[in-house]
Parts: structure tokens; sequence; C-alpha cells
């Protein structure tokens, strides 16, 4: 039985699947990181999502099928998460970074896209790094099981994107998680905090994360000290984090009530990947 977002929520274990996942995440963002950070906003994991499903639904005995501009601009415009021109220039830097490429005749119109070796086994990766931290949760084998089941893919991505595109709770984090979120380099930020928690360390302020060191974190992240610093203010003055010292503001605590909405928030994206993944395997 999938698990629900009131299961995920109540789970003393949640915590630790995204702990879990934060980590993951992180050793991918060191290993390509000019990839990862195609993924460090919501807005840009909406559009990889939206694209890669696009591309794995490519049915060549049913057109129009397959990631095209105009049908991501379609996919993504019609629930307002990016313009018409942000789309554009998303596929063109994925064209640039040789992330996609043109599929078939170049000059043929509307161009087709097709992701590359390397943005394949990342979007693997991405999904694999989910359901072993579900496994988390439950002890369950869903890591086993897609490992050994190479079609599980092609089934549960599309899928999981286009219900996670149609979920508003999900497509439009909460306030307080959307200034990370939604901000150049804020999902790298947000996987750092959670990073840091220590599972049975809570105290009355919070979770202690410890120190912060704004220059080397920005510096890490290949984003400016100035935004981080301003992301780390903002979040201290709306109440998600707080520091141990106002006059050095060098370490910091992690709000109970913040990493609460935070887990409601990423509950609703791990109960409909769960769901999807039993109706996949099951099916």
């Amino acid at each position: 039985m999938a698990l629900s977002e009131q299961r995920l929520i109540e789970s003393p274990a949640f915590v630790t699947a995204l702990r879990f996942l934060a980590v993951n995440l992180q050793g991918e963002f060191d290993g390509n990181p000019r990839l990862a950070r195609m993924l460090a906003s919501h807005q840009r994991w909406l559009l990889s999502q939206a694209g890669f499903a696009l591309y794995l639904e490519y049915d060549p005995a049913n057109p129009p099928s397959g990631l095209t501009a105009g049908r991501l601009k379609q996919m993504i415009t019609e629930v307002n998460v990016a313009s018409r021109n942000t789309v554009l220039n998303f596929l063109d830097q994925l064209l640039s970074y040789r992330f996609i490429r043109v599929a078939g005749d170049a000059h043929r119109r509307p161009r087709r896209f097709e992701a590359t070796e390397i943005s394949q086994q990342a979007m693997w990766k991405w999904l694999a790094a989910n359901l072993a931290a579900l496994d988390q949760i439950d002890a369950g084998d869903r890591f086993a099981t897609y490992c050994a089941t190479p079609a599980l893919f092609r089934i549960v991505q599309p899928r999981v994107a286009r219900l996670c595109i149609d979920d508003r709770r999900w497509r439009e984090p909460p306030e307080r998680v959307a200034i990370f979120l939604w901000t150049e380099a804020g999902g790298l930020v947000m996987d750092e905090l959670i990073r840091r928690i220590e599972p049975g360390s809570e105290q009355a302020q919070g979770y202690d994360i410890g120190r912060v060191d704004a220059r080397a974190l920005a510096g890490h992240f290949m984003m400016s000290r100035t935004h981080l610093q301003r992301l780390l203010r903002k979040a201290v003055e709306i109440g998600c984090l707080a520091w141990h010292d106002d006059q050095k503001k060098t370490h910091l605590w992690l709000k109970k009530d913040y990493l609460e909405e935070y887990c409601r928030w990423q509950a609703v994206k791990f109960a409909i990947l769960d769901t999807v993944f039993e109706e996949a395997r099951h099916g």
C-alpha cells in the first residue's frame, strides 16, 4: 500500500528520509554542478520534469508527440509556472550545455529534442534517490525493484511529473518554503539546511544547524554571497531560521514549525511518487 501524505507527515522517519535525500542530491551536485543547478530552483525543477516527461512520451506512430518548444510552452504556461520566453531560454541553455540535442532532421519544424545520456542518467538517479528515501520510512524495496526493472523509469517519471505539475500544492510552495525554492540556487541551500538536521536533536528553539559560513557556502554553490545573505536574512525575518547570536550572526537554528511546513509540502510529491510507483510495479 502506498504511503499517504498523512502517513508520511506522521512518520518519525520522514525527516530522516528527507535528510537522506538532501545528502544524496548534494552528492549529485558535487559530481555535476552545472547540471544540478538546472534543478536548483523549483521553477527549473518543474521545467525539467515537464520536458523530460514529454521526451519519454514520444511516440513516432502518434504525432505530434515528444519534446518540442511549443509543447513544453503549452504545458508550462497553462499553469503559470513560467513565461513563454523563460521556457525558450531554458531550452536554449539545455542545448548549449548539451543536456538535450535536436532529434532527427535539425531543419524540420517543429524541432523535436531528446535528452542526452548525461541528462537521462541524472533523471534516473533523481528518481532512484527519491524511491530510496521512501524506503527509509517503511523499510520497503522500491529502490531494489526500480533497479531490477528498467522499464519502470519510462512509466513512472512522466506520470509523477504531470501529477506534480497539476497539483497546485506542490506547484506553488507555501510562502516560507518558496523563499528558498523559488530563487536561483535556493534549492541547494534548502538541501544544506535539511542535511544539517540531526535526528532527535530538537530543542525548544528548533534544530541547531551549526555555523553557516556564507562566503564558503556561496562559493560552493556558485552563487553570490550577497544573494545567500539576503536569503538567510529574509528567512530569519519571517521565522524560518533564527540566529544563536544576533550580533555575530554565524550560528543558526532551523525552526520546528518551518521544518513541519517543509515536510507537509514534500509529502505531496512523495505521496504522488509512491502511488504511481505502486501502480506501475503491480500493473
